[in-house]
């Protein structure tokens, strides 16, 4: 008898969390949304349900504070008993836009002018709620099943960001975007050794620029960088993240799947 699969999606009312949950979803599993922006998880819940009804669940959850993960994680043992696949995907992230108001000749985002506050608010979410995420969730992960925890991660955890695509923008890509995923593959390469023995797989996904309609100036400049010639598409992650939760990739544990068109190539 094949054992049902149950999921946790973090940051699930975002453009990628809702991929990441439509493809648990296609694989059988019933899939818990979880996301501190109500509006955006409902939005995204109600979109996954007409086609998976009864399979999707929600919780609003500020990921960052651990007496609300831990009280989650209560909720989930409760009603569920277990989990065995949590994405790891909340993060807080910046859009390039134009028209940004400025003093003359001041940037933003420049690392000089970067507050200590909004570091911590960053890193709280991406980094420190990864933590907290795979703290509690990994205890809910039974031995004799088959459990797997992917962190989002991103292209920029192998290269550090060229600068000069922001410049028309006079922008700089934040310092924390770069430390949290680097971050991120740093704790997974932990985890995936850290928890082998308890039948749990650790990986990262790196995932190249998405198309969003960005800035075209951004969005050209960029283009060139990547062999492929173009930005992914919002859905071109699927495939990956139904990989690295299926068995499919059943020896793969501590690793981190760059998936960028060939951008980290060159």
């Amino acid at each position: 008898m094949k054992t049902k699969k149950i999921s946790l999606v973090t940051g699930a009312g975002g453009m990628l969390g809702l991929q990441h949950a439509s493809a648990l979803l296609e694989m059988g599993n019933e899939v818990i949304l979880v996301d501190v922006n109500n509006y955006s998880l409902k939005k995204n819940f109600s979109l996954l349900n007409k086609k998976h009804s009864k399979k999707i669940f929600s919780y609003k959850v500020d990921i960052s504070k651990e007496k609300d993960v831990k009280n989650l994680a209560s909720k989930i043992k409760k009603k569920f008993k277990k989990i065995n696949i949590l994405i790891n995907n909340a993060a807080i992230d910046y859009i390039p836009k134009a028209k940004v108001k400025l003093k003359k000749n001041k940037f933003s985002n420049s690392f000089e002018d970067f507050s200590h506050t909004r570091w911590n608010k960053e890193l709280s979410v991406g980094l420190t709620g990864t933590f907290l995420m795979s703290k509690y969730f990994g205890q809910l992960m039974r031995k004799n099943e088959k459990n797997v925890i992917v962190n989002i991660s991103s292209d920029l955890s192998v290269i550090a960001p060229n600068q000069k695509l922001y410049s028309h923008l006079k922008s700089f890509k934040p310092v924390t975007y770069s430390v949290i995923k680097f971050g991120i593959v740093g704790l997974t390469k932990y985890l995936a050794a850290y928890w082998a023995k308890k039948n749990i797989r650790v990986n990262s996904l790196s995932p190249g620029g998405i198309y969003n309609f960005q800035d075209k100036v951004f969005v050209n400049k960029l283009k060139k960088e990547i062999p492929l010639g173009r930005m992914a598409a919002v859905d071109e992650y699927k495939g990956s993240i139904k990989y690295l939760c299926s068995e499919e990739s059943s020896y793969m544990t501590g690793h981190n799947l760059v998936v960028d068109g060939g951008r980290t190539l060159i």
